[in-house]
């Protein structure tokens, strides 16, 4: 299946959101350290509601560490900057979809690591700033997972 890796999330509803959403299709969710939150606080596990037990969640000390688990998986980073969209990519199963912390994004060093297969942008329309994070990484990983006919989904 994919990998959403969130680098330094701060919003624990964001993170929460997440990991139901890995829970319902089975992707994997990477949190890259620093967290700008606890695991164990409340706005995190209402957000996740009861999903947490059914989530596969990996927390990393850092973004080296992280990809480092990961080896021979292309990595795609998620940027506004970027100039391909999500759909022009044919997603393979194993790929890790990295997204930026609220509200800065990557960072210029995450974006330029070796690893970084590609960089991506979901489309909107002009002079909107970014996507909410986990419905970012919700649109990518529902096109990943469409992309191979949804495999595992009843």
């Amino acid at each position: 299946m994919f990998h959403v890796m969130f680098l330094e999330p701060r919003i624990p509803p964001n993170t929460g959101n997440a990991i139901r959403m890995v829970a319902a299709t089975g992707a994997t969710l990477h949190l890259v350290e620093p967290l700008g939150f606890e695991l164990s606080e409340p706005k995190l596990k209402r957000a996740g509601l009861d999903y947490h037990d059914l989530a596969s969640v990996v927390v990393h000390p850092d973004l080296a560490t992280a990809l480092s688990t990961l080896p021979g998986s292309r990595v795609f980073a998620f940027t506004a900057h970027a100039t391909r969209w999500h759909t022009d990519v044919a997603f393979e199963a194993g790929d890790v979809l990295l997204f930026g912390p609220e509200p800065t994004g990557l960072p210029e060093e995450a974006l330029g690591h070796d690893r970084v297969t590609d960089r991506l942008r979901i489309p909107m329309v002009p002079g909107r700033r970014s996507l909410n994070l986990s419905n970012s990484a919700a649109v990518v990983t529902y096109e990943a997972w469409r992309q191979h006919g949804f495999p595992g989904a009843r």
